[in-house]
């Protein structure tokens, strides 16, 4: 039984990492911290220098900045200097506009921004800006989290220096999660503490409406409600679970300028995390309180696998993501703690390796592999069927086999992440 301190800090806990974000929330960190150093310097910079960290720029190179029409990292630079509010967070952007856009195209061409590799830091996500203007400068870190400031200087004075990651991350570490406290939290907290995470539902549902009605990107899940897509996939339950999911990220990656309510740092892991789980309820009839524990169980199943595998990582955020997905509709279906281990094991069985190549439209493909997988998992986790101990990395043990899978992600998997981010930083080169 979890006390009432335990359950205030889950609480706190998914409200720090369940919150809305506007576009890809790497080009709108860089975003973030360049408008942060143009308000300690007080005025608009005439030169931009930043340094990044390669997961940084890997997941901002292909992927729309909403309200542009435009894609990469220059334009998010410029627009986080011109009309940035940093006060927003991760909805840093909010104020974009035509105008904004074309005075950012001309900070751009005027060769003001420079944006570099920063190799001597050993975190994934790291993002060193420098603003300039007038004869004074100021600097600007974030570091661990995507809003995470550790460091804030105007010319000798120094503003803010973390040494360590931050308050806010020892504040997490302080919540030990296990699947079971997570389980437990979901289905035996007072359902009006949890009413919170129906934002998620009312802001997410709007992004897959906005890709329904737009041809953003691939257009995965229009094409899937298409004729042609019910003509192959039928218009069942899990056809319309994909088809939404994938909606809201096509419109993500394409720079749609709407809301998403994000889960540990990515838009796409808050709708992977919600909308599975949002359509499978209304099909399924669940009640209010039902869907309400099920997206609760959901997010923070993703956040707890967050914790040991770090914001970003070489692993794409969908097997997160979705494996918290598939608990949540394994919990709807009137699944046992037992049943949710089980499709914990299925998930890590199948999915663990995919890797990630950056943020952009085609990561609908990813996610919507990442929800169908879901949803075949908790089909044979409530019938008690699971991947056992003696196949492949499935451990007796979900927890051990959540290590597992992080372990993999955040350490084996490392060597792979360099060669994906040269293979798109020398693209059209000679290979042997």
């Amino acid at each position: 039984m979890l006390s009432a301190e335990e359950k205030q800090s889950i609480i706190k806990l998914i409200n720090r990492q369940v919150v809305p974000a506007i576009g890809c929330t790497e080009p709108i960190a860089v975003a973030l911290c360049v408008a942060k150093a143009r308000e300690v310097l007080g005025e608009l910079p005439e030169h931009i220098s930043l340094k990044l960290s390669a997961n940084i720029l890997k997941n901002a190179m292909g992927v729309g900045i909403p309200g542009t029409g435009m894609i990469g990292l220059p334009i998010a630079v410029a627009l986080g200097a011109l009309v940035g509010r940093p006060e927003l967070q991760l909805e840093v952007l909010q104020d974009s506009n035509r105008e904004a856009v074309e005075k950012g195209k001309q900070f751009i061409a005027e060769d003001r921004i420079d944006i570099k590799l920063e190799e001597n830091d050993s975190d994934k996500l790291y993002i060193r800006v420098l603003c300039k203007a007038g004869g004074h400068e100021s600097e600007a870190v974030i570091k661990s989290k995507h809003t995470n400031f550790v460091y804030l200087r105007r010319d000798n004075e120094i503003m803010l220096d973390k040494k360590t990651t931050c308050e806010e991350a020892a504040e997490e570490k302080e919540v030990e999660l296990t699947l079971r406290k997570v389980y437990e939290f979901a289905t035996e907290t007072d359902v009006e503490d949890l009413r919170f995470i129906l934002e998620a539902k009312r802001l997410n549902e709007a992004a897959a409406e906005d890709g329904l009605r737009e041809n953003y990107g691939h257009a995965l899940g229009k094409t899937m409600c298409s004729p042609l897509g019910k003509g192959i996939m039928g218009d069942s339950i899990f056809s319309k679970i994909l088809s939404v999911t994938s909606c809201a990220c096509d419109a993500r990656m394409s720079g749609a300028m709407v809301p998403v309510m994000s889960n540990s740092g990515s838009g796409n892991q808050g709708i992977c995390t919600t909308m599975p789980v949002v359509v499978f309820a209304k099909e399924n009839h669940n009640t209010e309180e039902e869907l309400i524990r099920g997206l609760i169980l959901s997010n923070l199943t993703a956040i707890y696998i967050k914790q040991y595998l770090g914001s970003l990582s070489a692993l794409c955020g969908c097997v997160v993501a979705s494996t918290g997905s598939s608990v949540g509709i394994t919990y709807l279906m009137g699944g046992s703690y037992e049943q949710v281990c089980y499709a914990v094991k299925n998930m890590i069985a199948n999915l663990t390796g995919m890797l990630c190549d950056g943020a952009k439209p085609s990561c609908a493909l990813k996610l919507t592999t990442g929800v169908s997988t879901s949803v075949m998992s908790a089909m044979l986790a409530i019938q008690n069927r699971h991947v056992t101990s003696v196949e492949g990395i499935i451990d007796d043990d979900v927890d051990i086999c959540i290590r597992n899978l992080t372990t993999i992600g955040r350490k084996g998997m490392d060597e792979t992440d360099r060669y994906v981010l040269d293979i798109m930083t020398h693209k059209g080169e000679c290979r042997m």
